[in-house]
């Protein structure tokens, strides 16, 4: 079953994990948010796709969830000795792939293939694309102004509230082929446990992917979504008072909310300890699946997947055979 998930950050690694356990070698195609990239020391650092690529090939820190397993970070403290800021740490061995991101990228290659390429050399059977090869860089505003996504996130460590989100360039950015091709050829489509807002929204931002779910929607491929704030709070990172900033109620019911805004998801999947919220999911016209959503280990990211996958079938058979839910 070709299966295509859209992922940010930790969670979305996760899921991906899992779904590479379940999904047949060569059938999975994560697509990963952009907006979070940034340059530091001269080099291009994009921050979910690595997290989603160390996961995928076995080597990311399992205590962080990004970063890699056993790092040193001795170029980061002799650039601190230089009286370079240092907030944004690099490892050593993270940098090595900064290095060649880099180098290929000045040599003309697009982002996807460097993409493609790392996770070749990593031996990463599952294809990890760029939301779009075009640059996009998101920024939040908040009561001193507007910041580029990663001093909010790392420098600032989330404090400020936030007023509002935008994507600049985001305008100008087109779906590349690979991210068409793997929509028009999915079975299957996911959408993983990560922020709404600036992980998920990004990817949706990009002109004319909307529309290529949409395609593929009306064709009979199912998408099912899965909540990353479980009983009101977010398993990781800022989502639920960044919901609550904006006027959005921070739960699974909110982030379903956002999903059927824009006509996203078929299924929506939430944990056991919102269950109480199924009936007001489905009045959104999404169906509801209930069950363990937390993922601690490689069985459990499995287990999900497979949750969520079985998920799709169920409602890829019913409309087929025209029987309600």
């Amino acid at each position: 079953m070709r299966v295509v998930c859209l992922a940010g950050g930790v969670g979305g690694a996760k899921l991906a994990d899992g779904l590479q356990q379940i999904v047949a070698p060569g059938e999975l195609t994560v697509i990963v948010n952009t907006g979070d990239d940034l340059e530091r020391h001269s080099l291009t650092v994009c921050p979910d796709h690595d997290t989603v690529l160390y996961t995928l090939a076995g080597i990311a820190d399992p205590g962080q969830g990004w970063g890699i397993a056993g790092e040193t970070y001795e170029v980061a403290a002799q650039l601190a000795r230089l009286g370079e800021e240092t907030w944004f740490r690099l490892g050593d061995r993270d940098i090595a792939t900064h290095l060649f991101r880099t180098e290929r990228l000045r040599a003309g290659a697009r982002p996807t293939e460097v993409a493609l390429e790392l996770a070749g050399r990593l031996g990463v059977r599952t294809r990890i694309l760029p939301m779009t090869d075009a640059t996009v860089r998101t920024r939040v505003r908040t009561d001193a102004g507007w910041l580029d996504f990663q001093d909010y996130f790392v420098r600032l460590h989330q404090e400020p509230e936030v007023r509002e989100v935008r994507f600049a360039g985001v305008d100008a950015a087109a779906v590349t082929p690979e991210v068409r091709e793997a929509f028009r050829a999915a079975e299957v489509i996911v959408v993983a446990p990560s922020n709404p807002i600036v992980s998920v929204g990004p990817i949706l931002a990009v002109p004319g992917l909307l529309a290529e779910i949409a395609a593929a929607r009306a064709r009979g491929v199912p998408a099912v979504g899965v909540s990353g704030i479980v009983g009101g709070k977010a398993l990781r990172g800022p989502a639920d008072r960044m919901l609550a900033a904006l006027g959005d109620e921070p739960s699974a019911l909110g982030v379903a909310r956002r999903y059927a805004a824009v006509g996203l998801l078929d299924v929506f999947v939430i944990d056991r300890a919102d269950e109480a919220l199924a009936g007001a999911i489905r009045a959104l016209g999404l169906e509801v699946v209930v069950t363990d959503t937390i993922m601690t280990d490689g069985a459990s990211r499995a287990a999900l997947a497979h949750e969520m996958v079985a998920a799709a079938a169920t409602r890829a058979a019913r409309a087929t055979t025209g029987v309600r839910p």
